[in-house]
């Protein structure tokens, strides 16, 4: 029997909608009172997290900024790893004048942003964790967790791609760069991944990988799901996540709630 949990948010747990159901909650609590324990696994920022943790009445370790970032129940931080800072400030400026790609830095406990970004703020429905325009040639560069670039909207994917092989080709295994979303790439510090958090986790837990059930719905996810125990892919994944990781099972959609009903199934074999 699996002991552990690790589930992405975006398109995973959380609904369409952004929001955590009262379904998913009262699954979450029951895991807990069976002393199942559970991790947050996301690239969002893990104050934004906390508050989500909060909310749910949960004590749960959280993974963020796609492992550059984990926190353990009590909210304390037990691992980071942030971008080299002469690294971050050449990053930062990439896209600074493409019109088209809106410039987002993790900061310690901030979200900075180059331009007004009404469609990212769309996401932050659960939280009232919200972004500060800042300066992109004048800011400091330490403790920076993960930069990332949106567009409005998916049929911009290919724009992205081609920002994504350029970061690749000036700086290679220094970085780790992923997609989240199709209108979302990630760029954390080298060897960065919800995987290799995980692992971190479920040992400092007293357990290992294969104790460990895992969802998710990204390219950001693709080390989790390939490292735990058992990764489940949700059926509104991406299409490369899917091509990637064939073997693994593709359970319903986040507009379900189709992780917390595996999961009543598969912890207590019926319907909470």
């Amino acid at each position: 029997m699996f002991r552990v949990v690790a589930s992405d948010l975006d398109g995973t747990l959380l609904n369409p909608q952004h929001i955590l159901s009262a379904y998913t909650k009262k699954v979450l609590q029951a895991l807990r009172k069976e002393g199942i324990n559970f991790i947050f696994a996301t690239g969002r920022h893990h104050i934004d997290v906390a508050q989500m943790r909060e909310n749910m009445e949960i004590d749960a370790f959280m993974i963020t900024s796609n492992g550059a970032r984990v926190h353990d129940s009590d909210g304390n931080l037990i691992y980071s790893k942030s971008l080299e800072p002469n690294l971050a400030y050449e990053i930062a400026q990439i896209a600074m004048n493409d019109p088209l790609v809106y410039t987002h830095v993790y900061r310690g406990d901030e979200w900075l942003t180059n331009k007004e970004d009404e469609y990212s703020l769309s996401f932050f429905q659960e939280t009232d964790f919200r972004y500060q325009i800042f300066n992109p040639t004048n800011f400091a560069t330490d403790d920076i967790a993960k930069i990332y670039f949106t567009t409005n909207g998916d049929v911009l994917h290919e724009h992205l791609v081609a920002l994504k092989n350029r970061l690749d080709a000036k700086y290679g295994s220094q970085i780790s760069v992923t997609f989240s979303t199709l209108n979302c790439l990630e760029v954390m510090g080298n060897q960065v991944s919800k995987g290799y958090a995980l692992k971190a986790v479920v040992e400092k837990l007293g357990f290992k990988l294969k104790d460990s059930v895992a969802f998710g719905d990204g390219m950001n996810d693709l080390e989790m799901l390939s490292m735990a125990g058992k990764g489940c892919i949700m059926q509104n994944a991406s299409a490369d996540l899917k091509a990637s990781l064939p073997q693994l099972e593709v359970i319903g959609s986040n507009a379900d709630d189709a992780v917390p009903h595996y999961l009543s199934k598969l912890f207590f074999n019926s319907m909470i």
